[in-house]
């Protein structure tokens, strides 16, 4: 099978699931391409819209929550939101790609691929079958303005709201939310460990803004020395945000470990004893993967808040509030527990299967 798989770089969690997406569809012999595609414009185009988006949720993730509020108020209106209009020469773009390039399936962990493909169907533009992987835990605005064949949602309990939105119970599969393999591939906390190098008696815990270093990390990380001096040391993944690198450097020095970008995120939740984190769709669900103890950070207004809700209401996660003031030990097995019990592993594979599953099936309605 031939696999288009589209995503765009506003934050690492869209192209992070596209990736496993990649991964599994290599795994089992499918020809997989990924792109951005914004690049069949130019690259410029490509930065910007990823730019835009950084700069925004880093340094103003208020304005961001607002821009999200507005969303949430136009999708009650009558006509078609600006994201899909803002899509046109994009379209256009993607419209020459496609009469070039055949492919069987296009995935798409992210909303504006699918607004792209949404404007070709209105056009009249024969399409390969098409699946909207969503990334969060709420259905995002203008999900139901889009026209793609079959929609992956992470979780049952998200289908009412779903179908709230217009969105047909029989498109709707609730598969979860894809991760790549090396979280879902077991190792022991010891092996973690000695593969990046930590002493294997120490307590760690981990603390991460995504992959943009965003959210409000500089005062959870003061608040976390000052509670765990002496008892636990902290590793703060930082991002792409330098900004916030140089400041904790200089302000903590030694006494926490900084990492900028990395690609171990998989041995660092098995290694770790505890993980905090701005509630991001992906970040949260390759720590319930993994099965470590999650403390949602305060989240970026929007989706992120939707995300933590719904994480610490099935007991996926606690509030940095729950463990500013003790936590039961006991508690974190159990939240593991729950975390197996409700979050899907193996949602590529799940993913790769569907796309089979709508080929093969349009392939026997052919005359």
């Amino acid at each position: 099978m031939e696999v288009l798989i589209l995503s765009c770089g506003t934050g690492g969690g869209h192209n992070a699931a596209a990736e496993a997406l990649r991964e599994e569809c290599e795994r089992r012999g499918d020809k997989a391409v990924f792109m951005d595609p914004y690049a069949l414009q130019s690259d410029r185009t490509v930065r910007r819209v990823s730019n835009a988006y950084v700069s925004l949720v880093q340094k103003a993730p208020r304005l961001f929550g607002a821009a999200y509020t507005l969303g949430e108020l136009y999708r009650k209106l009558p006509w078609r939101s600006p994201v899909y209009f803002a899509n046109r020469r994009a379209a256009h773009a993607m419209e020459v790609f496609l009469a070039q390039n055949r492919f069987d399936a296009i995935l798409m962990p992210h909303l504006f691929p699918a607004e792209i493909m949404t404007r070709l169907k209105a056009k009249g533009v024969t399409l390969p079958k098409t699946i909207f992987v969503a990334t969060d835990y709420t259905c995002i605005p203008f999900t139901e303005e889009t026209d793609c064949d079959a929609y992956v949602i992470p979780h049952p309990d998200l289908l009412p709201e779903f179908q709230s939105r217009g969105i047909p119970r029989e498109q709707l599969y609730p598969l979860g939310i894809p991760v790549r393999r090396a979280f879902r591939q077991k190792t022991t906390r010891e092996a973690a460990r000695e593969a990046l190098g930590l002493d294997p008696e120490e307590t760690y815990l981990l603390v991460s803004g995504g992959s943009m270093g965003a959210g409000v990390l500089k005062r959870a990380v003061g608040e976390l020395v000052r509670q765990f001096d002496g008892q636990a040391h902290l590793i703060v993944i930082c991002g792409t945000n330098r900004r916030l690198y140089r400041y904790l450097e200089k302000k903590y020095g030694n006494a926490v470990t900084l990492i900028q970008t990395t690609d171990q995120m998989a041995l660092y939740l098995w290694a770790c004893d505890l993980y905090l984190t701005k509630p991001g769709g992906l970040s949260t669900t390759e720590a319930a993967v993994v099965g470590l103890p999650l403390v949602a950070l305060h989240p970026i207004p929007g989706c992120e808040t939707k995300n933590a809700r719904f994480f610490t209401s099935h007991q996926f996660a606690v509030p940095l509030s729950q463990i500013r003031s003790g936590v039961d030990p006991d508690f974190w097995s159990y939240m593991a527990q729950r975390q197996r019990q409700g979050v899907p592993p193996d949602a590529a594979e799940g993913v790769c299967d569907l796309a089979h599953h709508l080929v093969d099936s349009a392939c026997v309605k052919e005359p």
